[in-house]
This record gives C-alpha cells, sequence and structure tokens, in this order.
C-alpha cells in the first residue's frame, strides 16, 4: 500500500500543476485480501497467515482490534482496504502541516471492524530532474522521497523550492469468520 501510495504522489503533482488545478485526489486501488490463520503470539500480538495463492505472511494486530483474543487457527480474515491521496499546492507564506489521526469502529458482533489511519505532512520539492523525468521532496522528521514522474510537461510547471500538502488516507475493513 505505501509503495503505490508513493507513486502516486509524484504522478498526481505532476497532473495538478499540468491542469493548473490547486487540489488533485489521486484515487487508490482497492483491494481484498482472504487468508487463514496459521500462527498466533500473543505476546507480540502478531498472527501468521496462509493467502490464497498459497504464501505466508506476518500481521501484527494493534490493541485497539479487540477480536484479537477470540482468534483461533483456522479463522479465516478478509480484509478490504483501499488508499488515496489529495495533493494541495501551497500558495507562499501558507503555515506547514504535520498531522496525523485515526480511528477503529468496531462492528456489532466483535468479529469485524473498520480501521482508517489519516496523515497531511507539507513538503517540498527538493530537485526536479527533467532529463529522467523525476521529482525529489522533503519534509518533517527527515522524510525525503523521489520518484519519476510521467508527464514531462505537467513537471515543468513546478519548481525547487514550491510547497505541496500531501494527504494520505488508508482503510481496512476486516472480517472474522470461524474455522471449521
Amino acid at each position: 500500500m505505501t509503495k503505490a501510495w508513493m507513486c502516486g504522489v509524484a504522478a498526481g503533482l505532476a497532473l495538478t500543476a499540468g491542469l493548473g488545478a490547486q487540489t488533485k485526489t489521486i484515487q487508490g486501488e482497492s483491494h481484498t485480501m482472504t487468508a487463514t490463520v496459521e500462527g498466533i503470539e500473543t505476546a507480540s500480538r502478531s498472527v501468521t497467515v496462509k493467502k490464497t495463492d498459497g504464501t505466508y505472511d506476518q500481521l501484527y494486530a494493534p490493541e485497539s482490534f479487540k477480536a484479537f483474543d477470540k482468534l483461533k487457527i483456522g479463522d479465516k480474515i478478509t480484509a478490504k482496504y483501499y488508499d488515496n491521496v489529495v495533493l494541495n499546492v501551497k500558495k507562499a507564506g501558507e503555515a506547514a502541516v504535520d498531522k496525523s489521526s485515526s480511528a477503529v469502529t468496531k462492528a456489532t458482533g466483535g468479529g469485524a471492524g473498520t480501521a482508517a489511519h489519516q496523515r497531511t505532512i507539507t513538503a517540498t520539492i527538493t530537485a526536479i530532474d527533467m532529463n529522467v523525468p523525476s521529482i525529489a521532496f522533503s519534509g518533517p522528521n527527515g522524510w525525503k522521497y523521489s520518484s519519476r514522474v510521467e508527464d514531462k510537461a505537467a513537471l515543468g510547471k513546478v519548481k525547487v523550492g514550491d510547497k505541496v500538502d500531501i494527504t494520505w488516507t488508508q482503510a481496512m475493513i476486516l472480517s472474522l469468520e470461524p474455522g471449521k
């Protein structure tokens, strides 16, 4: 999810600049994963799951996931998740932003729920390479990112030093189905 989000940031910035808009929303892909619980480690709140393609993955259940104590070997977990990114080219003098919020909503019955996380930062364009073409950003707490950009013409409409607010939202709907 994070990798897809990062690619969307650079592509979206170029689109924003190319359209002359101040704000652009980049809708991420929605994914659904179903997996079977194969192992549970209570101390670290980690769960080993086997996905439908036969591969294994390690998941971490935060304290807010109250159904963790109900998990059993053989249970089926279905997670549907999505993300989107909103980019806003800042006007000169606007204050920088660095904020984060999360929420967990438990569904009736305790075997399902929704978790969401939203983060907004102000990033500065630190480099543009028209030959590649690519763009680099820096932000709060040492955050740095660079990526190729598909629309070279749009990339030419932003400059080093421009500031961009990047807001990304990630949400997951989780359901638990008892094993047989």
